[in-house]
C-alpha cells in the first residue's frame, strides 16, 4: 500500500488495491459531521473491481473504461493512450496549444493552485488531488515516451515513469476528479491552467480511445445529436412544453402571455437548458413574464439544435462539441435572428460565448450574450419594474464559474439583486473567486456506478 502522503506521479503505475482509502479523506462538515447525517457512500463491489478502475480512490467515473483481460489488449490501450498525447502538441489541436504549452513548459512548483483547488483541500491535502499532481505525471509520461530524448533515454536506462493499464486507467480516472473551473489557473502568478491537463487527457480518452462516462458521450451529446437535447426531448415534446407554460403562466398571474417559437428576424433567440423546461419550468416562464413585460423582440427555436443550450462535448470530447455549436448556430441563422441569448445555464455560456468563438468560422458566427447583461439593461432602464419590499428576506447569491471566472460576468447580477431584494448579502468568497459548486465539467449528471 503506498502512502497517501507521500504518493508521486510515479506511484501511479504500481499495483496496489487502491491509492486513496475513503477514511483518508477530510470529514464532512457541518450538517454532515452530526451522529446518522453523514451520507453513505457505496462501498466497491467486487465485480467492480474486476470490471473498472477502482484503484484510484474507489471511485468508477468512467464506466466505460474496461479492463484489459489480455496482455495484447492492454498493450494496444497504452499505445492509443501514448498516440493520443503526441497529437495534443500537434496542430490538430491548435485551439489551445499556446496555453497548454506555456502551462506544460513553465510550471514554477510553487504550489499556489493547491490553495486555490477546492477538491485538494476538501480532500484533505492529499497529494493525489493536488493540481500539479495530475500536471507532472502528464508531463512525465510525455517527456519519457513522446519525445525523442525520453524515447533514447528509455532505452538505455528506463522510464522516471512506468505507462501501464494502472497508469493508463487512474490517470483517466484522475482527470474527472478536477472541475475545470479555472480557480488553480486564476491565482497562478504565472497565469499557468492546471485545468488544462485533465481536459487534454479526457479528450485523448475519447478521441483517441473511445472511452467517455455514458452520462456524457451515449446519454449526451450523442442523444442531443440525434434528437435535438441530451434530456432526450423532441420538437413535438417541446412544443407542448411550451404550451403549458403558457397555460401555467395564466393561471399564476392571471395574464396571457403569448410564448414566440420561430419568430424570424427577430431580435434575440433565446436558447435555455432544455433540463429548465423538465424540472424547473418556472425558470422559462419566468423570461417569458419578464420579456413579455418589457416588450423584448425575441423568440425560441423549435428546430433540433435551437432549443437546447448545453453541450457536454465542452467537457470531454472536442469533435462532439463542434458538432454541437455548428448546429445550435445553424438554428439561429435559419430563423435570421440578430444575436443568441444564452438562458439560465453556466456551461452552455462557455460553450455557446468562448468555445464556440475558438471552433467556428467568422461567416457561422452570431453574436452571443448572456442573459444577465440584458436584465440589468432592463432594470436599469425602468423597462421592469419591480417591488422590493416583497422580497424582504436574506438572498445570498452562488456564483457559477463560468459566468464569472470564465466571462467576467460580475456585476449585472448582484445590481439587479440590490434593487429587488432588500437584505442581498455576499457569499465569502463570492465573484471570481468563488468555490465550484461542485457539479461543474460534468459532475452534476455523471451517474457512474457509484460517482455520484
Amino acid at each position: 500500500m503506498v502512502n497517501p502522503k507521500d504518493l508521486r506521479p510515479k506511484d501511479l503505475g504500481k499495483a496496489c488495491e487502491q491509492l486513496i482509502q475513503i477514511e483518508d479523506l477530510m470529514p464532512l462538515s457541518f450538517p454532515y459531521d452530526q451522529p446518522g447525517m453523514e451520507p453513505e457512500f457505496p462501498e466497491v463491489k467486487p465485480e467492480w473491481r474486476e470490471r473498472y478502475c477502482t484503484s484510484l480512490d474507489g471511485c468508477v467515473a468512467l464506466d466505460t473504461l474496461q479492463r484489459p483481460q489480455t496482455e495484447a489488449e492492454e498493450i494496444e490501450l497504452v499505445q492509443k493512450f501514448l498516440n493520443g498525447l503526441e497529437k495534443v502538441f500537434s496542430d490538430a489541436n491548435n485551439g489551445v496549444l499556446q496555453p497548454l504549452y506555456l502551462s506544460f513548459e513553465y510550471c514554477a512548483k510553487c504550489d499556489t493552485c493547491s490553495d486555490a483547488c477546492h477538491i485538494y483541500k476538501a480532500s484533505g491535502d492529499k497529494e493525489l488531488y493536488r493540481p500539479i499532481f495530475r500536471a507532472d505525471a502528464f508531463r512525465k509520461i510525455y517527456k519519457n515516451y513522446c519525445t525523442r530524448g525520453g524515447k533514447l533515454k528509455k532505452k538505455f536506462i528506463g522510464a522516471d515513469m512506468e505507462v501501464n493499464w494502472e497508469t493508463v486507467a487512474r490517470l483517466g480516472e484522475l482527470a474527472y476528479r478536477c472541475n475545470l473551473c479555472r480557480r488553480c489557473a486564476q491565482t497562478c502568478p504565472l497565469g499557468l491552467d492546471n485545468s488544462l491537463f485533465a481536459k487534454e487527457i479526457r479528450k485523448i480518452f475519447s478521441q483517441e480511445m473511445g472511452i467517455a462516462p455514458s452520462s456524457l458521450h451515449k446519454k449526451g451529446t450523442e442523444l442531443q445529436l440525434k434528437t435535438g437535447s441530451s434530456t432526450g426531448i423532441g420538437k413535438a415534446a417541446f412544443l407542448d412544453m411550451v404550451e403549458f407554460l403558457e397555460e401555467d403562466i395564466e393561471d399564476r398571474i392571471g395574464r396571457k402571455i403569448k410564448i414566440p417559437i420561430d419568430k424570424e428576424g427577430a431580435d434575440i433567440l433565446l436558447i435555455h437548458n432544455a433540463g429548465e423546461f423538465v424540472a424547473w419550468p418556472e425558470n422559462p416562464a419566468a423570461f417569458a413574464i419578464l420579456f413579455d413585460e418589457a416588450g423584448v423582440d425575441w423568440t425560441l427555436s423549435s428546430e433540433m439544435m435551437g432549443y437546447d443550450s448545453v453541450n457536454y462535448g465542452i467537457w470531454y470530447d472536442d469533435i462532439q462539441a463542434k458538432k454541437i455549436v455548428k448546429e445550435q448556430m445553424e438554428a439561429a441563422k435559419n430563423l435570421g435572428v440578430k444575436r443568441i441569448v444564452i438562458g439560465e445555464c453556466g456551461h452552455a455560456h462557455k460553450a455557446s460565448a468562448i468555445v464556440a468563438d475558438r471552433m467556428l468560422n467568422g461567416e457561422d458566427k452570431i453574436p452571443v450574450e448572456s442573459f444577465l447583461p440584458i436584465m440589468w439593461e432592463l432594470v436599469m432602464t425602468g423597462r421592469l419594474k419591480f417591488d422590493p419590499s416583497k422580497n424582504n428576506f436574506p438572498v445570498t447569491l452562488h456564483d457559477p464559474c463560468n459566468m464569472v471566472r470564465q466571462m467576467g460576468i460580475v456585476k449585472p447580477q448582484r445590481e439587479i439583486l440590490k434593487v429587488i431584494a432588500l437584505q442581498f448579502g455576499e457569499m465569502t468568497p463570492h465573484g471570481v473567486d468563488n468555490y465550484c459548486c461542485g457539479g461543474g465539467s460534468g459532475f452534476a449528471i455523471m451517474n457512474s456506478p457509484n460517482f455520484c
